[in-house]
């Protein structure tokens, strides 16, 4: 395949992405999630390219060719962080207005863009990730903290070696625990798996869920994002939340009962038969989804 990354520069990282479509069409910026790449996009792009509409897709920190700019910041994954470098590569590419998709680690930066600043999203879909779930506050079941181990893991200085040592086995093990019905091939792992070759993959990965789960301090200039987000503001963007019936990550039930945060259009779905990676077992369902939103 041709290499088409493209790359800008915010005020912290060289964003690395793709860029699919008429520069002039309705833009939909796609983000990814933990462990995975803009290579989980593939079943969607084409078919929102063929529509009409211009698909962006960014490398997250610590991911693939994005780098940061300085040697010395901070390697923070907080979730404030992703949702400030969503809003800052739009403005990069001088995307005003966009339609924002986002799973996992995505759909989360995506809901505190959707959040913090409404007036930039036209209309929202999550993947797999209810709103305001996983904080040090919340009240999980049994059975959901046995599937956030990894998370667990990753507190402990083990956890950490783990990762470094041996990233492709344990993110693959990830994927076919968390989608059990999902047979995908080596090739298509190892695509993807190279941008876990990130210099600061482990760094970014491990310090999002320490501070996630409140133990880590996150970096002061996204105090202000991390402040608006604790309240969990309402949310008044057309919104649809997609979620595999057979989640082994963050199980279906965890993105119910979510719609008294919401003022604006709200639409959950859960789909049978699937599991974590929605995009990459059901595209089409996504494709649906961000048609329906861009065509009322």
């Amino acid at each position: 395949m041709r290499d088409m990354t493209k790359r800008v520069r915010t005020s912290l990282l060289e964003v690395a992405y793709e860029d699919r479509g008429r520069p002039q069409a309705e833009p939909v910026i796609l983000v990814h999630g933990f462990p995975d790449d803009i290579r989980t996009w593939d079943g969607v792009v084409a078919p929102l390219v063929d529509a009409g509409y211009r698909t962006l897709t960014p490398f997250l920190r610590g991911f693939g060719p994005t780098r940061f700019l300085e040697k010395t910041a901070l390697r923070s994954g907080q979730l404030a962080a992703l949702g400030q470098d969503v809003i800052e590569f739009a403005d990069a590419l001088g995307i005003e207005r966009f339609t924002l998709v986002g799973h996992d680690w995505g759909a989360r930066a995506a809901y505190i863009v959707a959040a913090s600043w409404p007036e930039r999203v036209r209309g929202l879909i999550a993947l797999s990730v209810g709103y305001g779930t996983s904080t040090p506050r919340d009240r999980l079941s049994y059975d959901q903290a046995r599937a956030y181990w990894y998370q667990w893991y990753f507190g402990l200085e083990r956890g950490r070696v783990a990762l470094e040592q041996d990233r492709r086995g344990l993110c693959r093990w990830l994927w076919s625990t968390w989608s059990p019905d999902w047979h995908f091939d080596e090739a298509t792992f190892e695509t993807t798996a190279r941008s876990f070759d990130n210099p600061d993959f482990v760094e970014v990965s491990i310090h999002s869920y320490r501070h996630r789960w409140g133990d880590a301090p996150g970096d002061h200039r996204y105090d202000g994002i991390e402040a608006r987000i604790a309240g969990l503001p309402r949310i008044g963007v057309a919104t649809t939340v997609l979620h595999g019936a057979d989640d082994g990550a963050t199980f279906p039930e965890t993105s119910a009962g979510k719609e008294q945060h919401f003022t604006g259009p709200y639409d959950r779905r859960v789909i049978d038969s699937v599991g974590h990676f929605v995009q990459r077992e059901r595209p089409h369902a996504v494709v649906d989804a961000v048609l329906a939103q861009m065509r009322p």
